[in-house]
């Protein structure tokens, strides 16, 4: 009769615990003869790698800016996705990395949200934009937005 046996299953002692835990004997009593300890863990990889939540949206957005031939850009277009650190919009404007621009989303009242917002955004267009410029198709461009946002309520419209 082995150790194992010896304990009743509701021993919480560290000797109990230390007994259960102890690799087999015999490594054909493991399913693929390898030590447990080998098989990756779902904890370090979430531990590890940074995971940021980005959303796909289908909001309206107004973006504005000044390009490098100081032409005022303002467009009216939907944001494609947002995370905490970028967000893509599709333009028919050509833009250039490194442009600053504008953006502000129009948040519409749910259930949880009971009045409109809007939030006013600020980035940079990503350097690895090398998309090619078709004038009247709009191109999907990615800004690293910067840390400082407005959220601000929209007045009701009175009907």
């Amino acid at each position: 009769m082995t150790e194992m046996a010896k304990k009743p299953p509701w021993d919480s002692s560290l000797e109990a615990i230390a007994l259960t835990a102890a690799p087999p004997d015999n490594p054909a009593d493991d399913m693929n003869g390898k030590e447990e300890a080998s098989k990756p863990s779902i904890h370090g990889a979430t531990r590890d790698g940074k995971r940021e939540r980005a959303f796909e949206l289908s909001l309206p957005a107004v973006v504005t800016g000044v390009n490098k031939a100081d032409n005022r850009i303002r467009e009216k277009t939907t944001l494609v996705s947002i995370s905490s650190e970028q967000a893509t919009v599709r333009l028919r404007s050509r833009v250039e990395p490194g442009l600053k621009l504008k953006i502000s989303l129009e948040i519409p009242k749910t259930l949880i949200l009971q009045n409109q917002l809007r939030l006013h955004l600020t980035g940079t267009v990503a350097p690895d934009q090398a998309d090619v410029f078709r004038p009247g198709r709009k191109q999907e461009v990615l800004l690293r937005l910067d840390r400082k946002f407005r959220l601000l309520p929209v007045a009701p419209a009175l009907n």
